[in-house]
C-alpha cells in the first residue's frame, strides 16, 4: 500500500518517516529538488520518504469554482511521486475541521501522533494551521520539544523568475509549451483512461481517443501537437482541449486526443498526453466541413512540430 488516509493504516506498517508537505501541483523543478533532499535524507535515516498531501487543495475549499485550475489531478501525483523514489503518500482530507485545527495540533495530530516523522522538510513560504498562523520557526521550536527535526527548502529560480505553480499555470495560459518544459523539466502532461465519446471524429475521419478527466477546471486550451504514452511505447498525435464549441455548448471541459498511425482498440487503457506546442486557440466552426479542414491543417503542423520532440 502507497497511499493512506488514517495514521492506523501508516503506523501498521511504518515505524516513523521522513517527510515533506503541500500541494505538489504541477511538480516542477523546485518540488524535484525538495524530492531529492526527501529521498536522500530518508534513505541516510534508513526511513520511508513520505509525502503529506490534502485534498482538495485547501484553495479548493475556500473558494470553489473560483479557485485557480489545478495543474496536476490527484492521481497522477501519486504516478509521478511514486515514480521518483518516494515510499509512501499521505492524504489528508481537506475539510471545515482541518481548517479549524490550530498550528500547534496539527504538528501534535499530524506529524508527532500520526506519522512519527523524524525530519520535515518545507518549502520556504510554508504556512499552516488555522489561520495560516503555523510557520518554520514554529516548527522548529515544536520539533525540538518532539524530537523531530525541521529543514527548508529555499526558493528555484528559472532565469530570473521564481519557479512556482502559478508561474507555470501562466505560462500554460499563454500557450507556452516550451518555457512550460523549462520549469517542469518535462512537458506538461494530463493522463486518464480512455472512455467513450460522441464518436464524431470517426464521422470526421479522424477517431479520437476521449480522456476522462480528473478535474473540472482547465489550466489550458486549444489544439496542440502532443505526445501520447501508452503502456511503454510512445505515440505522436494532434489534441484538442477545452470546450469543443462548434458541437458542444454544455461547457463541460473535454480532452480529445487524434493519434497519427494508429488503429487500435484501446478503450478503458491509460494515456498520458504531454503537450508539446500550441497550435492555435479553440473556435466555433460554421459548420463540419470547415472543421473537417482545418483539422487537416492542424494535423500537418502537428506532424511537423514534432518532428523534433521525440522524448517526453
Amino acid at each position: 500500500m502507497s497511499v493512506y488516509t488514517d495514521f492506523a493504516a501508516f503506523r501498521a506498517s511504518h515505524n516513523g518517516c521522513v517527510a515533506t508537505i503541500g500541494k505538489y501541483d504541477g511538480l516542477h523543478i523546485g518540488h524535484l529538488h525538495v524530492l531529492d533532499t526527501l529521498n536522500g535524507i530518508a534513505r541516510q535515516q534508513g526511513l520511508p520518504a513520505v509525502v503529506i498531501l490534502s485534498e482538495p487543495h485547501p484553495e479548493e475549499f475556500f473558494a470553489g469554482d473560483k479557485a485557480a485550475p489545478r495543474l496536476t489531478g490527484f492521481e497522477d501525483k501519486v504516478e509521478f511521486l511514486l515514480a521518483h523514489g518516494v515510499d509512501a503518500i499521505f492524504k489528508m482530507h481537506f475539510d471545515q475541521t482541518l481548517s479549524n485545527l490550530s498550528a500547534e495540533d496539527f504538528i501534535q495530530q499530524y506529524l508527532v501522533d500520526g506519522l512519527g516523522v523524524h525530519t520535515l522538510i518545507v518549502g520556504d513560504d510554508f504556512r499552516f494551521g488555522h489561520g495560516r498562523r503555523g510557520d518554520f520557526d514554529l516548527l522548529v521550536e515544536k520539533g525540538r520539544d518532539n524530537g523531530f527535526k525541521v529543514m527548508r527548502e529555499g526558493s528555484c529560480e528559472l532565469a530570473g523568475e521564481r519557479v512556482s505553480s502559478t508561474l507555470v499555470r501562466q505560462y500554460l495560459q499563454q500557450g507556452d509549451c516550451e518555457k512550460v518544459r523549462q520549469l517542469l523539466g518535462r512537458y506538461y502532461s494530463i493522463g486518464g483512461n480512455v472512455v467513450s465519446g460522441k464518436q464524431l471524429g470517426r464521422e470526421l475521419g479522424t477517431p479520437t481517443a476521449n480522456i476522462a478527466l480528473d478535474f473540472d477546471k482547465l489550466p489550458l486550451h486549444g489544439i496542440f501537437s502532443v505526445l501520447v504514452t501508452h503502456r511503454d511505447r510512445q505515440l505522436q498525435g494532434v489534441a484538442s482541449i477545452g470546450f469543443n464549441p462548434t458541437i458542444d455548448d454544455s461547457r463541460i471541459p473535454r480532452l480529445e486526443v487524434f493519434l497519427f498511425d494508429f488503429d487500435e482498440d484501446i478503450y478503458g487503457e491509460h494515456l498520458s498526453v504531454s503537450f508539446v506546442k500550441k497550435l492555435r486557440d479553440e473556435y466555433a466552426f460554421p459548420d463540419l466541413d470547415a472543421l473537417k479542414k482545418q483539422i487537416s491543417v492542424d494535423i500537418e503542423q502537428a506532424r511537423d512540430s514534432l518532428d523534433s520532440a521525440t522524448a517526453i
